[in-house]
């Protein structure tokens, strides 16, 4: 969570389709079924993906279109004759011209990076049956289902103007939303840091034995890194962590298991995002 040119790389490589066990589902690379089934938590997601294009040389703002095709070409899914759209509808779903500028992104025949990635997650669930649990299997069963639909039109929805008069231009998650972001927070960074040995005892002494200590400090070091100026509290990326972790028992459980003396978060998540605050210092 702290190295995000890593984090851009996960988004945007080639990730590996592998399971030890049931409980391990690091076929998902970083994404939860969750995050496949709603898309809560693609705005962290999008927004590392425009950085990365937006700041890839030059000036960021003469990168703006080159970092909206590059969204594009991420989302793209490939029309069908029953999805191809109408001639008087303005937004397609199709990118598959933007292969030739983003050939790790999206194919000749137009599926998209996130497309192939959740196509390529239901069949190792298919055919791993034995490595994978049952609520894996139903979510995959789910996703075969329901995902091109469900996804088709929210990538119609990612391309309305953000000055769209409609209501359908009200409170969702846009291009210009994320590319907006992606200007403010700059290009991509690598804030890892480690504490000292007394810090590091101190969490230690201070957290149950059930919480890894690898976790709290992931949490606290990222609170301390992502701080604004202008407030004590940091936005927390809900969904995104349990990604990262590899299981939704973080934001179910682990995080309400780091003691107040360190760490205080704001109950309420909202589309998966919380706020925190460091309290060790």
């Amino acid at each position: 969570m702290l190295n995000e040119t890593e984090e851009f790389k996960a988004y945007t490589g080639k990730p590996k389709y592998t399971s030890d066990g049931k409980s391990d589902l690091s076929y998902l690379g970083r994404f939860t079924f969750e995050m496949l089934k709603t898309f809560e938590g693609l705005q962290r997601v999008l927004t590392i993906i425009a950085r990365g294009y937006l700041h890839s040389g030059g000036d960021p703002y003469d990168n703006i279109e080159h970092a909206r095709r590059a969204l594009c070409a991420w989302c793209s899914i490939p029309e069908t004759k029953k999805s191809t759209p109408d001639k008087e509808w303005k937004f397609g779903t199709d990118f598959r011209d933007y292969h030739g500028e983003f050939p790790e992104l999206v194919t000749k025949d137009g599926r998209g990076w996130f497309y192939r990635h959740v196509h390529k997650v239901i069949g190792f669930v298919e055919t791993h049956g034995e490595k994978v649990s049952k609520a894996s299997k139903d979510s995959a069963a789910l996703l075969k289902t329901d995902f091109d639909g469900n996804w088709r039109n929210k990538v119609i929805q990612y391309q309305i103007p953000i000055f769209s008069p409609g209501t359908k231009g009200r409170w969702i998650l846009r291009f210009d939303d994320i590319i907006g972001d992606a200007l403010e927070q700059g290009e991509l960074r690598d804030k890892t840091f480690f504490f000292s040995a007394d810090q590091e005892e101190r969490i230690k002494t201070a957290i149950p034995k059930e919480l890894p200590y690898h976790v709290a400090a992931a949490v606290l070091a990222y609170t301390i890194a992502n701080k604004p100026e202008d407030s004590d509290w940091t936005v927390l990326p809900m969904t995104n962590f349990d990604a990262y972790f590899g299981t939704t028992s973080f934001s179910r459980r682990q995080i309400r298991m780091i003691p107040e003396s360190l760490f205080i978060r704001e109950r309420d998540d909202t589309c998966g995002v919380s706020r925190g605050r460091v309290m060790m210092f």
